[in-house]
């Protein structure tokens, strides 16, 4: 299998299975699962590599890829969400005791409660903006939020996260691209800078100093309360977006088949953040212009991701111009396979989906997991436009032989 696969599901054509594991943030692996199926199939049991480190998620090389029969390649922004570059890796012992490898500015504390802090962009002269739980196995944003003056509030303030991309970015991107062109697997690029209230990113986990509208719930108010300055925040974070995109393009050229656009989560397990009408309203017209502008002068795809019970959003999505939809939650209300693979099927790319994470996957039988696999690679990659993942990454204390179930069942469709 190859690059091929992936770029026949693009196109909706049928064809053996592709598989992606761990090209992009809502793909992954955790740490200690990554260590694991490295034991499993006889690889050196060295340090496993967090390159993304709020969710905790390991490295999945060259050689663990081959070994799962992965089709793609991702490249991740160069710095992380906790605004430090994926560069100068060190040693660092987890709080469930795994040595991984860190990037050089992951700064972290221990608390007496228990719990791990880690401060934005490794300056500890800064409050620390997320913790690792006593006990848990990822970060959780701390919110920092300022007081907020709606009489001073500006648009500039919620920029930080969108800014003209710099030319040390463009060299990293430009270096990345050469790299991926000389494997024979996809290429998935998330770029970053593209994700309108993606609310992982709203608090501003990787500045020392956030501004603006910061905090989870006022974020959500706002788009309520205050929707002409969304709406203008929008449309200036997607004027920058698109200037940044032009210039990735200069140096990237053709060699992305995939990018990752956006994160925003608009799903609950039973309903959703907004109406359909608020999307169409408030987050539409720009993700249009995005796609718009990549579809008139590149060839990539661009991905979608949004957990939860989504499809009443589904037709908005594809007016967007998203190719791609992940990690289609099946499990959610109304996102019932037979139904959405029958309506939408045709018109958007469906990556993930292969299995569920909260029950089946994690505290299910090797014969269960089996079983769902089969049960939704049946019905997902029927007639094409589908790639195997699973809904969302793959947790912690995940067991072994599950994983390994589940693998063994997706490439019988090989």
């Amino acid at each position: 299998m190859s690059r091929e696969s992936i770029l026949r599901a693009l196109s909706h054509e049928p064809g053996a299975l592709p598989v992606d594991f761990s090209s992009t943030p809502v793909t992954g692996i955790h740490a200690t699962i990554v260590r694991d199926l490295r034991r499993h199939y006889g690889l050196p049991d060295a340090p496993v590599k967090i390159w993304e480190p709020y969710q905790m998620l390991g490295e999945v090389d060259d050689e663990l890829s081959a070994a799962l029969g992965v089709d793609t390649v991702g490249v991740a922004p160069r710095k992380t969400i906790f605004g430090f570059p994926l560069e100068a890796w060190k040693e660092w012992r987890t709080p469930w005791g795994q040595d991984v490898l860190v990037p050089g500015d992951f700064e972290v504390d221990r608390r007496e409660n228990g719990s791990t802090v880690i401060y934005p962009a490794g300056d500890r002269t800064a409050r620390p903006s997320g913790e690792l739980p006593e006990g848990g196995f990822f970060f959780d944003t701390i919110v920092r939020q300022e007081p907020i003056d709606d009489a001073t509030l500006s648009v500039e303030d919620n920029l930080q996260e969108f800014t003209p991309i710099s030319d040390e970015d463009l060299e990293y991107f430009r270096a990345a691209a050469e790299r991926v062109a000389r494997t024979d697997r996809a290429r998935v690029f998330n770029f970053g800078g593209t994700a309108l209230g993606d609310i992982a990113l709203v608090p501003a986990p990787f500045e020392p100093n956030p501004r603006g509208i910061r905090d989870i719930e006022e974020w959500y108010v706002s788009t309520v309360a205050r929707r002409e300055f969304v709406r203008e925040l929008f449309a200036r974070q997607t004027e920058i977006a698109i200037g940044n995109l032009k210039k990735l393009y200069e140096v990237v050229g053709e060699i992305p088949d995939v990018v990752f656009i956006c994160g925003t989560d608009f799903g609950t397990q039973t309903s959703r953040f907004c109406s359909v009408e608020a999307f169409d309203e408030l987050w539409a017209p720009y993700y249009k212009k995005m796609n718009d502008w990549i579809h008139r002068h590149t060839s990539w795809k661009t991905m979608k991701h949004s957990c939860g019970a989504v499809e009443p959003l589904i037709e908005s999505f594809i007016a967007c111009g998203f190719d791609v939809l992940n990690p289609v939650q099946t499990t959610a209300v109304g996102m019932e396979k037979e139904n959405i693979k029958a309506r939408y099927g045709d018109r958007i790319v469906f990556w993930g989906g292969g299995i569920d994470t909260q029950h089946v996957l994690p505290f299910g039988s090797p014969d269960d997991v089996r079983d769902a696999v089969r049960r939704n690679i049946d019905v997902l990659a029927d007639g094409g436009g589908y790639v195997f993942n699973t809904i969302h990454n793959v947790q912690a204390k995940t067991p072994i032989e599950n994983i390994i179930a589940m693998i063994e069942t997706a490439h019988e469709y090989r």
